[in-house]
């Protein structure tokens, strides 16, 4: 029981503590810099939406305050056969704008809204958003600043969130985004981000080879760049402002979704995780992309174990003590959300992460069955 108590706590203290502080130290004690300046290719912002009437006229909006050249930046809003009116409203603004065209597709789900996407646009560099994502004028202008360097292939955007209203699970989840994008500071700093997220990111059309089904999109396009040796580095001053799901529900099936389809786009990259081929990157991808998403399992043979060290002394019990306070502040967390009431500081953390390993346990059950998410629909509401 012991062995297996210090071997659990052994895998996370190495998620937690010891992988990042690697970061950290690799980031500032071995940097591999990259030339940045102010270009400006041609530019392809490329969209799937599916049924995004209640944000994307925002969003062009949005689109239409961007401060880079009109005559440079394509925008090619790929419509998922939308049944609402998201295509009667980009065409409206359309004909208006001749940078902005709708492409009106059959259903067939994201990864094949994306590639006609692309095929559509003629952008030298190719920059993805989310439907609902906000970006700062100059987003474009900072996040095409890296590709002054040839070495680099992929730029992963700054997702932020937008101030919450009343989100019982903000707290957490801030806490965990902000941790996430010091983490991607460093890794940039010392070679490569793991990877980029759908809200902002571009890569080299060059570089683009297509998304396969029941995949993250975002992971997968932006880990090819690094398959094919070149750099994914991090902007963070390109930043998309995005809002936090307005319920927990919506967020955990979001997160069941979105492990899921990461799960299986390590599966298809799988050919990173060789170290012989692609080095430090090799342990990132292993460490944040599977480790972190399997820590539900020490933590449970954690939970199991420690009640039968109880009379090995008192650090057993205090532990005992510290991961039953931790899941009860989780419970507290989830009756005050079901009563649709307002977090408690203090729970917000374990509920949060409770709900995330939760998320993953089941996703990592889709994984070995072979159930894949093939079909996406928007959940913002």
């Amino acid at each position: 029981m012991l062995v297996i108590f210090w071997a659990a706590v052994a895998v996370i203290v190495y998620i937690y503590v010891i992988f990042p502080l690697l970061i950290l130290l690799r980031g500032a004690l071995f940097p591999r810099p990259y030339q940045q300046a102010d270009i400006t290719p041609s530019v392809s912002l490329v969209i799937a939406a599916y049924n995004e009437e209640r944000d994307i006229g925002e969003k062009l909006q949005n689109i239409l305050a961007l401060d880079y050249p009109r005559e440079l930046l394509d925008v090619v809003i790929a419509s998922d056969g939308s049944s609402d009116s998201t295509n009667e409203i980009v065409a409206r603004v359309a004909e208006n704008h001749n940078h902005i065209r709708l492409l009106a597709l059959p259903r067939q789900g994201k990864a094949g809204a994306l590639n006609d996407g692309v095929a559509a646009s003629k952008g030298e560099i190719l920059v993805f958003s989310d439907g609902n994502s906000k970006y700062l004028p100059d987003a474009i202008r900072k996040i095409v600043r890296p590709f002054a360097d040839p070495s680099v292939g992929g730029v992963a955007g700054n997702q932020r969130y937008l101030p919450p209203t009343k989100e019982v699970s903000n707290a957490g989840e801030t806490s965990y985004w902000s941790f996430d994008r010091l983490l991607k500071v460093f890794e940039s700093r010392g070679g490569n981000v793991i990877s980029a997220t759908g809200a902002i990111y571009a890569i080299r059309r060059s570089l683009f080879q297509g998304v396969p089904e029941g995949v993250t999109d975002d992971f997968t396009t932006s880990t090819k760049v690094i398959a094919q040796g070149y750099r994914l580095v991090f902007a963070e001053d390109a930043i998309a402002l995005e809002p936090v799901a307005k319920s927990v529900g919506l967020e955990y099936g979001r997160k069941v979704r979105v492990m899921t389809r990461g799960l299986n786009a390590v599966v298809v990259m799988r050919e990173l995780l060789n170290p012989f081929k692609h080095g430090f990157y090799a342990l990132q991808l292993l460490s944040h992309k599977v480790l972190r998403r399997l820590v539900f399992v020490p933590m449970i043979v954690l939970l199991i174990v420690t009640p039968f060290l109880w009379n090995d002394g008192w650090f057993y019990r205090l532990a005992l003590i510290a991961q039953l306070g931790f899941y009860g502040l989780a419970i507290l967390g989830a009756l005050f959300e079901r009563a649709g009431k307002k977090l408690p500081k203090v729970a917000a953390i374990p509920f949060f992460v409770t709900m995330v390993y939760t998320a993953a346990m089941i996703a990592t059950w889709n994984v070995i069955t072979g159930r894949q998410v093939k079909s996406w629909k928007p959940q913002r509401s």
